[in-house]
This record gives C-alpha cells, structure tokens and sequence, in this order.
C-alpha cells in the first residue's frame, strides 16, 4: 500500500506550532506533499527541513514569505525536481517533484487569482504553460514505466458540487468556467484522473478548504480546490480518500485539512 497526503499549511512554521509536528509524527502516509511552505529549507528548524525518518525537497519562492512547496518521502527519491521549465515559474516556489521507484509525485501550488487584477493573469499563465507540461511528464513517466501523481492546491473548484456556494461564486477566481474548462482539460487531453472524485461521485463535497471568515468552517461551508490527480493505471488502484477535517474550529492548523489517499501497489 501507498498512502500520500497533501495539504495547504499556511505557513509552515505556523502550522507546526498549532499542531503540523504531530499530525506529521502521527501520520501513516508514505509521502506527504505541503504548499505555501512561506520559508526556504535553510530558514526552516531541523524537524520542518528534514523530519527524522523522511528525505525532503523543498522549493522556495523568490520573493521570502510567499509560496512555497515542499515534499516529505519515506522512499528514498532517485531524482529531485524543481520547478516544470517555465522561467517565470521557476523560483516562484510553485512546484517539486520526486522521481520514486514506478512514480513521479509532486506538490503544487497553483497561484489563486483575482477577477481583474494581474494575479488572475499570472494564474492564467501558469495553467497555460503548465498543462503543456503535464502531458509531457506523463508522456515521459509512462515511457519510463513510472505513474504520475501531482498532488496539492490547485485553486480551482471543478465542479458545483465542490463548493458550498457555487451560485455565489460564478464570477469570482477559483470557479470561473475558463478555469473549469482548463480542468476538463487536465482529465480530458492530458489524461488525469481526479481520484478523490473518482472514488466518492457524488458529492457534494468533501470540501477541503474553509475561509477564516465568520462560521464557514462551522457551518462546513468550504471548497474542494486541493486534488490528487493520477495517471489512469495509479488512479485505478487507488482504494481510500479521506480529508482529514479538524474535529472543531479551535483545533485547526491550517485553513485547508489534509487530503489523504491509500493506493493499493
């Protein structure tokens, strides 16, 4: 078995102060995939940079205090990548990957965007350039005999029965129909697979972020934007997704709660 899980910290440092260090010392996920990490490896304690019992691949932002990904694998990594070959990307601290025995595993962090703003360009351009990559990794891996899992916060909400308040949130960024169509992309061209949906159809939900604001996270009014998506032959042995909600408001550590997958391998 293979378990991987993925969640948003909103900080690193942060979440390991209200709870990260022990979820990660409790967990039996094999590989866990972190974003908005916001701290570079070398500005990171010893048991953030590199737990004892994982080897760690970080990728920092340029810019300190922003973005940030990282990796933690009980396997060994035969290869390290950061970044998918996209200058502007490629010290945002957006994306690493880790070539494991039979897979490449990354964690994303697609950028959030806002309706009109130069944000929502920049997520524009991500998502241009990167699903380009996407076929090509999976082209690559395939040849390779390896499955591909790009794992973390992609900010887009596929689907009406992935947000609570979907009628309210047409227009806004993370549900805007070109942002769900370059979804369809990913799944339809690109060949992916979302395993979580591919396990629970129905909906709605389970949501995976909830804003900080008022009662959303009382009244579970939240949003499915963080994803594991696989190649068809992984996707197929996945046999478990769980997001690991807080038991209540005063126990989170981050907004988002921790997407966790089991595959049977």
């Amino acid at each position: 078995m293979l378990t991987v899980s993925t969640v948003n910290v909103n900080g690193l440092r942060a979440a390991a102060k209200k709870g990260f260090t022990e979820w990660l010392a409790a967990t039996s996920a094999d590989i866990v995939a972190c974003q908005e990490v916001r701290a570079d490896a070398d500005s990171l304690p010893a048991h953030l940079a590199e737990p004892e019992g994982w080897h760690a691949a970080h990728a920092a932002c340029s810019l300190k205090g922003r973005n940030g990904v990282c990796l933690y694998s009980r396997i060994e990594p035969e290869a390290v990548r950061v970044g998918f070959g996209e200058a502007e990307f490629e010290d945002s601290g957006r994306y690493v990957e880790m070539q494991l025995p039979g897979l490449v595993v990354a964690s994303l962090y697609l950028p959030s965007g806002d309706v009109g703003t130069p944000r929502q360009e920049e997520k524009e351009r991500f998502m241009a350039a990167f699903l380009p990559y996407l076929i090509e990794l999976r082209d690559k891996a395939g040849a390779a005999g390896r499955e591909v899992l790009v794992v973390g916060d992609w900010n887009i909400a596929h689907a009406e029965i992935d947000l609570k308040n979907w009628k309210g949130n047409r227009k806004n960024s993370g549900f805007l129909p070109e942002e769900r169509a370059w979804l369809d992309r990913v799944f339809g061209e690109a060949g992916y697979v979302d395993v979580q949906r591919r396990l629970d159809p129905e909906g709605p939900g389970p949501y995976t972020w909830w804003s900080y604001r008022g009662k959303a996270f009382d009244n579970d009014s939240g949003w499915r934007i963080d994803y594991q998506v696989a190649t068809p032959g992984l996707a197929d042995r996945a046999t478990e997704a769980r997001v690991e909600r807080a038991p209540s408001y005063d126990q989170r550590w981050s907004d988002h709660a921790p997407l966790t997958v089991t595959y049977d391998v």
